[in-house]
């Protein structure tokens, strides 16, 4: 969650001066700058990545649900109904998200309010200006804070929680994003709990499939943001045929349901899954050792 962070709030330093350097000197010279800048940044800050000098164990913390103590393969992954069923949530979290990114400035051009000043603790700016700038600084937030929350009450309860937050901003908006103060809000707390799902999802995944292979497992579930990618051209088609409403209720319905499906579905089959692997385990080991004994006493 901390390291994603500068992957959602690190945006915000740059939104308002690339867009006043868009208005004023065009796009081609903002990418321009600021992709050189970027560049140089990074290559200059890549010499101080050092690779560990220590070797430690990890320690497998107790949550309300257990970690496995087997380190399940990338292609034995794919052959379990609890990966496909993860990943299934996370594309449905992860649409709504990708397509009010998308379509946030449409959204609030079409509600009218895109240059409307908005004045929020001594700060004034145009509502899709403030809006974009909060969301990208709750968005980062959001990471390590529900990461935190997670490793205290649980992966699936954090879930819910968020998704079902997220839900009811996204309610709000359809119901009142034409006002700018409910616009600017609403999508800033919408944000602080999409931004979850790159925190959440890796460490549901560690839990569930064991640390060895914890990135390559990691990355096959993190094509669900891809995945995700492709719904959200939808979202224009159903907007220009019946309204961003229609768009906020899609996507209401799949927040909603996906809260559901982490509280009552990816619980109760993880913990399955995970107990049932660790038996067969045991079982196995048990059979092992006593055939050995056997043959030793022979």
């Amino acid at each position: 969650g901390a390291t994603a962070a500068g992957f959602g709030a690190g945006a915000a330093l740059t939104i308002v001066p690339i867009a006043s350097m868009i208005a004023s000197s065009g796009y081609q010279h903002a990418f321009l700058t600021f992709g050189i800048g970027q560049g140089v940044i990074v290559f200059a800050l890549a010499f101080f990545i050092q690779p560990p000098r220590l070797s430690i164990p990890p320690k497998k913390k107790q949550l309300n649900l257990p970690q496995t103590k087997i380190d399940f393969t990338p292609p034995q992954v794919l052959r379990t109904p609890i990966f496909w069923i993860m990943y299934l949530v996370f594309v449905m979290v992860a649409s709504g998200g990708l397509m009010t990114a998308a379509q946030i400035a449409p959204i609030a051009h079409d509600f009218k309010i895109a240059d409307t000043p908005v004045t929020l603790a001594g700060f004034q700016m145009a509502a899709l200006t403030f809006a974009i700038s909060l969301d990208r600084i709750l968005d980062g937030f959001g990471r390590p804070f529900f990461g935190f929350v997670s490793d205290t009450i649980g992966r699936e309860h954090t879930m819910f929680i968020a998704f079902g937050t997220a839900a009811l901003m996204l309610l709000t908006l359809s119901a009142y994003g034409h006002i700018p103060l409910v616009f600017v809000l609403a999508t800033a707390v919408y944000f602080g709990v999409f931004g979850e799902i790159y925190s959440l999802f890796p460490a549901t995944c560690g839990d569930t499939f064991g640390s060895k292979f914890a990135t390559t497992n990691n990355g096959m579930l993190y094509t669900a943001k891809g995945t995700a990618s492709l719904l959200v051209p939808l979202a224009s088609v159903i907007s220009a045929a019946y309204g961003w409403k229609a768009v906020f209720v899609v996507a209401v319905a799949l927040n909603a349901t996906a809260a559901l499906m982490a509280l009552f579905v990816i619980k109760p089959l993880r913990r399955s899954f995970i107990l049932g692997k660790e038996a067969e385990s045991t079982e196995a080991a048990t059979g092992s050792a006593k055939t050995s004994a056997t043959t030793e006493t022979a």
